[in-house]
């Protein structure tokens, strides 16, 4: 080994090293920087590093970089290496232990470690369909954009660049044409954006929680969590509804359809909670629908007389309770074509802007006309209210009831016969 104050780093000298032939591990020092040095393993790879001392007098390395060949061409010539050398040094010599900072990095969970996290732990917590969605947010956005970045080092602009990356399609993968790729794509849009930021946020807080940040960056956020509008109600709007189903239904259209959509709107019921219904989960004499599973766990929830007429008007005097209340043409199965019919009717009926969904908040907008408050809307729909003894409850609020009768009475009304 040559004495630290014998040598100069140059190109014809470092490409002119060689790996020993005994096999041992050869190092060189530049003398222009105390520790600067050059390594040379038996495979012929060569790394430059600084040597030093920290603050507890401890021997320290820490690699500056790989020596540029024509195989490793991102590797460093002595200059550059020379430079990153001192510039090491002045912060060592500042107090800093870059060996300590570079482990630290090493060892530092990464995003995508944390999601990893969040999908094991929610395993047994998120309903099948919304780990689903995480799962394809995470593999689709997450990882390719944020995915190895330390946690810890997450600031509020990063996740602002994560959500603009998103809305502009950067995480949609394209195949070597520079056509989007065939299934499971990753579609960008702010929508998309929007919601996997919400996501990202929630996943963030385990970090909070764990002092790994001090405050969640995804939260900081505020101003890119738009609400969907909502879709345009009026009771005119009903009125010319039940006179297109009734023009469809004279023209042939399918009853199922007319009645799904007439309960979705005379309930505020989800869409597929009305399309699975079962005649078992009617509880009449209770005014209510038993769900044993909904976007919000189990739930009672309450139905009008009118609903409950309107439901009666069809059932077979046979139904069994497994029977679904909207089945489908097959033998077993519910009702799928309800999307279709309900285009057809809001054509007819001139509503644009509606989808089967809009029909539970036409609901809620009726009873929002009709001067209920906030949380007695929540109740009806099945929002989550935090209400304690509202999660125990077996039969619906009689409050709830007699807005829930007000309501389907009033729309029932409208749309007419």
């Amino acid at each position: 080994m040559s004495k630290p104050s014998d040598l100069r780093f140059t190109v014809p000298f470092i490409r002119g090293l060689r790996a020993d032939p005994k096999g041992r591990e050869l190092t060189f020092f530049d003398g222009r920087v105390p520790g600067f040095g050059v390594r040379i393993k038996p495979t012929g790879s060569k790394t430059y590093f600084l040597q030093y001392r920290d603050a507890y007098g401890r021997q320290r390395k820490c690699v500056i970089g790989a020596v540029w060949t024509r195989d490793r061409q991102d590797g460093l010539e002595p200059t550059e290496a020379l430079k990153r050398a001192r510039q090491m040094h002045a912060a060592v010599q500042a107090g800093a232990d870059p060996a300590a900072a570079r482990d630290g990095n090493r060892h530092a969970k990464t995003v995508s470690q944390l999601c990893d996290e969040h999908l094991k732990a929610a395993a047994n917590r998120l309903k099948p369909s919304t780990l689903l969605m995480d799962r394809s947010r995470i593999e689709n956005h997450v990882r390719p954009l944020i995915g190895s970045r330390p946690v810890a080092s997450l600031k509020p602009a990063d996740l602002e660049q994560f959500y603009s990356d998103i809305a502009a399609g950067k995480s949609v993968r394209h195949d070597k044409e520079g056509k989007t790729a065939r299934g499971g794509v990753a579609k960008g849009g702010k929508a998309q954006a929007a919601r996997t930021l919400e996501m990202m946020g929630s996943i963030l807080q385990r970090a909070v929680d764990d002092g790994t940040l001090p405050s969640n960056p995804a939260r900081a956020v505020r101003h890119k969590k738009a609400k969907p509008p909502k879709p345009p109600f009026s009771f005119d709007a009903v009125k010319a509804l039940g006179a297109a189903m009734r023009e469809l239904e004279a023209e042939g259209e399918g009853l199922t359809g007319i009645r799904a959509a007439r309960t979705l709107l005379l309930t505020g019921f989800r869409r597929m909670e009305a399309l699975t219904l079962k005649w078992g989960m009617v509880d009449a004499p209770a005014h209510c629908a038993r769900f044993a599973d909904t976007k919000t766990g189990p739930q009672t929830r309450p139905m009008g007389q009118a609903a409950l007429d309107y439901l009666a008007s069809f059932k077979p005097q046979d139904a069994r309770p497994k029977d679904f209340v909207f089945p489908g043409d097959g033998k077993a199965g519910h009702y799928v074509g309800a999307p279709k019919a309900w285009a057809r009717m809001a054509k007819r009926a001139k509503i644009t802007g509606v989808s089967l969904h809009g029909l539970r908040h036409w609901f809620a907008s009726a009873a929002a006309e009709m001067n209920y408050s906030e949380l007695v809307i929540a109740g009806m729909i099945g929002h989550k209210i935090g209400s304690v003894t509202g999660r125990y409850a077996t039969t619906p609020d009689s409050a709830l009831v007699a807005a829930a009768d007000a309501v389907s009475a009033r729309l029932a009304s409208t749309l007419g016969d």
